[in-house]
């Protein structure tokens, strides 16, 4: 077999007749015989250890642009494809030692799967069936549906048989002694030593260096270990994983901590903030035993190592003739191309930075400078914080955080745009504020520290990917979806405990982000470290302010703008307010090619990254007019809370047809399938309510980065709030008798129409036409105005503004001017006409969805934790124990298995057993039985039993 040969999970599909159209979620174009619903890439070769694969970096990231640009072009215009869709479930395999009461990591994954696909072959004849693929970890598979749902209400129903028939096969696969409960992580990884599998393996070894893993536990396949190994040797050191350790009454740790008392951090009215990827100054001053930690209410601001900041408005007014306002900078020096700016007349928030005098740090991340070079021409003026902005053409634009720029005309006459754009960085210095002793005792923490890849892809989640019709929508499914990713994950919330302890985060995100930062000091705005490297992306110097695993850091969808051409030309989506690191060749090379400066920009971004694993034979001789494998490459370890998925190349006529995909990656998983179902059938109908509905979820990028820090904290679905937008559909215009007045959509569904109040008092509203007609439709290939525009922000402050809500409010609704996503569920199930089978079963799913929102129910995490804290062993020292652990795999394995009730997560859902001799069905046979022992023996079983009616006979007639 070749060396580049590649293997790609799929899972088969054929159709079957059209159900009625009033089951439709999505009506099809058209009926294909076959489709085929790429998962996922693994490639089955020779890897190249890192100091050979790094003379090989630049031509991999020269031509993944190329093969993008290929297939980019091969395929845009690809249109009418219907919803097909799929989810992606890990299982971790544990051991059981009832004796001694310990579980133990089973390595026995690959064995497990091989036999699992085995069997899958031999049973075609199931309409129903299971794709088995490897994860990272020799205890883990993961497990997809072997054909994809459609776009019918019925398959919603598939779902969670699915699941369940996914957990009975691998339960026909396990020894006498082995569970595989669908939990986050496994609780005492990294706490045993080399007691901590079966068959154990020594901590350490060349591929993680690690204190407290060893490479054994890592899957055999070779991508893995090189994924592991590499990401160490280009950071340079290991990777530093620092959760917040829980603080119980007797937590060892906290004695040095006076004044904090137990199980309380901010206060009731605010949540813990971990602020992952950003600990560098912590761990320079405090070690890997504590981090720094914020507090979701707090007014005051750090920066990116921890340091506590004051927050300042300041006045854009450039001084000179013809100047209209200021370029942003990604780092003081670094101008962003292609973005839009602040202009005259702009309020920014921001502080000055100490160590470099005349520029200010703003808060969506950007840079400005105060002055001139020469401090002959002011820039920004210091003004009071009841100070509002004054620039006439951004209220128009609707940005309450503008950024528009026209002074220097269109980007693209500058004859040299890499160098125009390219200037020196000047580096900020390592001296920081010192705290003082309050501020250390609030906001230092003492940590569970980690430093493998495995602790944090060894999590187990729960993923959705979705086909859309066409490009567009695929972007604009990405960008809502992206809003949704903290919401959800913080409702899914199910890892609070990791390496034995106990966290006060509930979400695995942060760790996977910090387990695979490959980035060098300079990349993280730290001095130090190696020197230049002309051979790694952006020589290893680039600022790039977050993980290769972390939220989006820019929306993609382009829209339109009835704004001039030079408009039409740039980045308008007012919501990408935080700074977006690109490779400004590739950047360039894509907008000559014609893709759009959006996702130009997208593309430019993900490629600051270095691919991490490069095969022997698979560099130049890959083509790129016809392949992808180097573009996958990158794309495929740029872990963003969601993704985007460009159809692959077909190599023949009668390869199946791939569409446009977009995946949701940032939910856990839960204990039972019948949550996992419900939380994978409610994002399907979001999706689908989102483009039936026209709605729009946009926000600042940079609050849904505050969202994502939010989420990881302690019950943060209950206690949280989380920014969120006020209208998702535009505001009705209206005259209450005296002026016009602009209103929710939502608010006569009461039966009551109240106006809403602007932000500002002097935004004219009136000057927009925000009343959506039937003409809005069809003037673009049938997308609506409405869809359009929505990320250019156009309509008023109001409109396009956002807030603070529970997790009750935005699942159940808020005020009369926010429905919640619930209802908006139930009516669009209403409006499809849902057949009264799978609406039944849709409403249990919303009204669990809906009792965990207002904490009626517990998130997994929660449970987890409430578990631990009322075991009998447990001494409140935030020791988890291996027979607590026991217990605990015991207890999710019993309740996901339906074999134990669980009301504190489940309410009055009963979960019907799971037997692992259900995984495959039985064959009607007419082989015919040679022995009449055998018949005979058969009969005398039954032949003595008497029937109901045998009976009721036998009672009336006392026979």
């Amino acid at each position: 077999m070749p060396s580049h040969w590649v293997k790609i999970r799929t899972i088969q599909y054929c159709w079957r007749p059209l159900l009625l159209a009033h089951l439709l979620l999505l009506s099809p174009s058209a009926v294909v015989s076959a489709f085929t619903l790429t998962m996922g890439l693994l490639k089955v070769g020779v890897p190249q250890p890192w100091e050979k694969s790094k003379k090989n970096l630049n031509y991999v990231r020269e031509a993944g642009v190329r093969q993008f640009i290929s297939t980019y072009n091969r395929v845009k215009d690809l249109k009418g494809d219907e919803l097909l869709w799929g989810d992606e479930i890990e299982y971790g395999i544990f051991v059981l030692d009832h004796q001694n009461k310990k579980v133990r990591l089973s390595l026995r994954a690959k064995e497990i799967m091989d036999n699992l696909n085995k069997n899958e072959a031999n049973s075609p004849y199931e309409s129903e069936g299971c794709n088995w693929v490897p994860e990272y970890g020799a205890w883990m598979v993961e497990a997809t549906p072997r054909r994809p749902y459609n776009g019918y209400s019925v398959d919603l129903l598939r779902v969670e048989r699915n699941m369940r028939l996914r957990r009975k096969r691998i339960l026909s696969e396990l020894n006498e002694n082995e569970i595989a409960p669908t939990v986050a992580a496994f609780p005492m990884l990294g706490a045993l030593g080399d007691d901590g599998s079966v068959p154990p393996v020594p901590v350490g070894g060349p591929v993680t260096e690690s204190e407290y893993i060893g490479d054994g536990i890592i899957n055999p396949h070779p991508r893995f270990a090189a994924l592991s190994a590499n990401i160490r040797k280009r950071r340079g050191e290991k990777v530093n994983i620092r959760i917040p350790l829980f603080h119980d009454v007797n937590t060892p740790e906290y004695a040095d901590l006076p004044g904090l008392p137990p199980s309380t951090c901010c206060g009731e009215e605010s949540i813990l903030l971990w602020r992952f990827g950003k600990g560098d100054l912590s761990r320079e001053k405090y070690g890997n035993g504590f981090v720094i930690v914020g507090c979701s209410s707090s007014s005051r601001e750090f920066n990116d190592f921890g340091d506590p900041v004051t927050l300042q408005k300041w006045l854009v007014d450039v001084e000179c003739d013809g100047c209209k306002g200021l370029f942003y900078r990604s780092a003081p020096g670094v101008i962003v191309p292609d973005a839009d700016w602040p202009r005259n007349g702009d309020v920014v928030v921001g502080s000055a930075i100490p160590d470099v005098p005349g520029w200010i740090r703003l808060q969506n991340g950007y840079y400005l400078p105060m002055n001139s070079d020469d401090g002959k021409v002011k820039f920004l003026h210091k003004v009071s914080s009841e100070t509002h902005a004054n620039n006439q053409q951004k209220k128009a634009l609707g940005s309450e955080t503008p950024m528009y720029r026209g002074s220097v005309g269109n980007i693209n006459d500058v004859p040299d745009l890499k160098s125009a754009l390219e200037t020196a960085v000047s580096s900020l210095s390592d001296k920081h504020q010192t705290f003082n002793d309050e501020a250390k005792m609030f906001n230092l923490r003492p940590a569970i520290h980690m430093d493998a890849m495995a602790f944090g892809m060894g999590c187990c989640c729960l993923q959705i990917t979705f086909q859309a019709t066409d490009v567009d929508e695929s972007r604009f499914l990405y960008d809502q979806l992206a809003v949704l990713a903290p919401i959800m994950m913080a409702l899914t919330a199910s890892t609070p405990v990791l390496k034995g302890r106990l966290a006060d985060t509930d979400c695995r995100w942060g760790i996977i982000s910090e387990c695979v930062d490959d980035r060098r000091p300079a990349e993280r705005g730290r001095k130090g470290g190696p020197d230049p490297d002309p051979e790694v992306a952006g020589k290893g110097y680039r600022r790039l302010y977050k993980s290769r695993y972390d939220s989006i850091s820019t929306y993609i969808y382009q829209g339109v703008s009835s704004e001039d051409g030079q408009m039409n030309n740039r980045i308008l989506n007012m919501y990408n307010d935080i700074p977006v690191p690109i490779d400004e060749d590739k950047y360039r090379q894509l907008r000559e090619a014609g893709i759009d400066p959006l996702l130009s920009q997208h593309i430019a971004h993900i490629f600051v990254r270095d691919p991490l694993v490069i095969f022997d034979g698979a560099v130049e001789e890959v083509d790129d007019d016809t392949q992808t494998e180097h573009f996958e490459s990158i794309q495929s370890t740029n872990w963003q809370s969601v993704r985007w998925k460009p159809p692959p190349p077909r190599t023949g006529p009668n390869d199946p047809h791939i569409g446009w995909r977009t995946e949701f990656r940032s939910m856990e998983i839960q204990l039972t399938d019948f949550e996992n179902a419900a939380f994978t059938t409610f994002i399907t109908l979001i999706t689908r309510v989102i483009l039936t509905f026209d709605l729009n979820l946009y926000i600042p990028l940079s609050r849904v980065d505050a969202n994502m820090q939010r989420a990881h904290g302690r019950n943060a679905a209950v206690n949280g709030k989380f920014f969120f937008r006020r209208h998702m559909a535009p505001l009705e215009k209206g005259d209450d008798g005296f002026d016009e007045q602009y209103t929710s959509m939502f608010s006569t569904v009461n039966g009551k129409k109240s106006t809403l109040p602007t932000v500002f008092s002097g935004d004219d509203l009136s000057a927009l036409n925000l009343t959506s007609t039937d003409s809005d439709v069809s003037s673009w290939e049938g997308v609506s105005e409405k869809r359009r525009v929505a990320p250019n922000a156009s309509g008023g402050t109001e409109e396009n503004s956002y807030e603070e809500m529970t997790m009750a409010e935005i699942m159940t609704g808020k005020g009369d001017y926010f429905p919640g996503l619930i209802p908006l569920v139930y009516a669009y199930l209403d409006h499809i006409q849902c057949d009264s089978v799978t609406m039944d079963r849709m409403t249990t799913y919303l009204d669990f969805i809906e009792k965990r929102a207002t904490g009626q129910l517990q998130t997994p995490a929660t449970w987890v934790r409430n578990f631990i804290r009322n075991h009998e062993e447990y001494n409140f020292d935030s020791v988890v124990t291996d027979s607590i652990a026991y217990d605990l795999m015991v207890a999710c394995k019993e309740i996901g298995e339906g074999k134990r009730g669980a009301p504190e997560l489940l309410g009055d859902v009963v979960i019907k057993p799971i037997l692992a001799s259900d995984a495959y069905q039985t064959k009607l046979d007419s082989t015919r039985v040679v022995s009449n022992d055998h018949i005979r023996s058969l009969l005398q079983r039954y032949a003595t039993r008497k029937t109901k009616f045998d009976e009721t006979i036998a009672v009336e007639f006392q026979i």
